[in-house]
């Protein structure tokens, strides 16, 4: 009997322990538990040390409540004008309502990756190739919008949605490098161009002043050869009328003399020429040197006032 009641004792020692151990949970930290009692969800268990019913309560989901990241797999897409684009990318999230991301949706992860699938071929699809290739950023905020909406009955908080890749075929991307060169070499050709004409612009204009002012200065020679040549004009008038008058006061003598010094002086210029060799004296010497003497006699004369002086 002693055995059998202790035997009794044991197990009873067993049945509290086990029934104590499946009464105490401790949750980690960065997850949150659901419990169930008989199938149904009566509360969340958060992390830390945790009782519950044994035998009555059980543990439902175990969910991860950090910020999570969730791969989009990479599909084929078509874009607007017919051509054909690779695309993935990864979205972040995080549950915030526990007992509804546990409740309400069988498969949390394939449910938010067909769901971003979906909507990448819808918000893509209206897009033309340039604008989805540039737009990146756009397109990251529609979706996002597009998703957080989506998924706020499942309980899930989605932060952030990131499009890695959107690739065009090999073919299509030889294409738009064709077209890109072809558009920069117009574009040098342009600005070439622009860069001659302004060129020749400024050559022309360059050009047009240079004759204004080879014309101003031939204008400027002109006035200026004319005001010499009236001014010697003036001189050799002026040196007429002396001379007029000379004859005038001291009649053909003075006459002679002025003539016979014009000789001389033109004489002596022409033998001083460098580039003269020969001097070639007229037959007419003596006469030249009559008119000297008469000049000379001229000279040793004394001057006759003229009348009514």
């Amino acid at each position: 009997m002693g055995n059998a009641f202790g035997l009794v004792w044991v197990l009873i020692l067993v049945l509290v322990a086990v029934t104590v151990f499946s009464g105490v949970k401790t949750v980690p930290q960065g997850q949150v538990w659901t419990v169930e009692r008989f199938g149904a969800f009566t509360r969340e268990l958060n992390p830390g040390l945790n009782f519950v019913t044994p035998f009555v309560d059980r543990i439902g989901r175990k969910l991860n409540v950090q910020e999570q990241v969730l791969d989009i797999p990479e599909q084929s897409v078509i874009t607007r004008d017919n051509a054909t684009v690779a695309v993935d990318g990864v979205i972040y999230y995080r549950v915030m309502e526990t007992g509804k991301a546990a409740y309400q949706v069988a498969n949390l992860g394939m449910a938010l990756s067909t769901l971003a699938m979906t909507n990448i071929r819808a918000v893509i699809g209206g897009l033309e190739l340039d604008s989805a290739l540039s737009s990146r950023e756009h397109l990251n905020t529609q979706l996002l919008i597009i998703l957080d909406g989506a998924t706020a009955p499942w309980g899930v908080k989605v932060s952030r949605v990131e499009l890695r890749r959107i690739e065009p075929p090999e073919n299509l991307i030889k294409a738009m490098n064709m077209q890109m060169t072809a558009e920069r070499e117009r574009r040098a050709t342009v600005a070439k161009a622009e860069g001659e004409k302004e060129a020749a612009i400024k050559r022309a204009e360059g050009s047009k002043q240079s004759l204004v002012l080879a014309a101003e200065g031939r204008q400027m020679a002109a006035l200026r050869d004319a005001e010499a040549r009236e001014r010697l004009a003036q001189a050799e008038a002026t040196a007429t009328r002396m001379v007029a008058e000379a004859a005038a006061n001291g009649g053909e003598s003075a006459l002679r003399y002025f003539i016979a010094d014009r000789y001389i002086q033109a004489f002596g210029a022409m033998a001083a020429s460098p580039n003269s060799r020969l001097v070639v004296v007229p037959m007419e010497a003596t006469a030249m040197a009559g008119g000297i003497a008469q000049a000379m006699e001229l000279l040793r004369q004394p001057v006759t006032p003229a009348k009514g002086a």
